[in-house]
């Protein structure tokens, strides 16, 4: 089981980070920013190698599933 920021996300963000840098803007007066978008990510297959159950309402929220 995984649970991170989505990179996608963050990969648009920085493109609009060096969109600005590039119009002229400071990096300097530019903010720091946290993610926003986070995925939640359950490999079942190792799960059921560990002897582990994971809920169905555990699954239904996950962004991926990998079986």
């Amino acid at each position: 089981m995984s649970f991170g920021p989505d990179r996608v996300d963050q990969y648009r963000r920085a493109a609009a980070y060096v969109d600005r840098i590039l119009k002229g803007e400071n990096p300097a007066d530019l903010p720091v920013q946290a993610p926003t978008k986070y995925e939640l990510v359950i490999n079942l297959k190792t799960a059921k190698a560990l002897g582990l159950t994971v809920p169905d309402s555990l699954l239904a929220r996950a962004d991926e599933v990998i079986e």
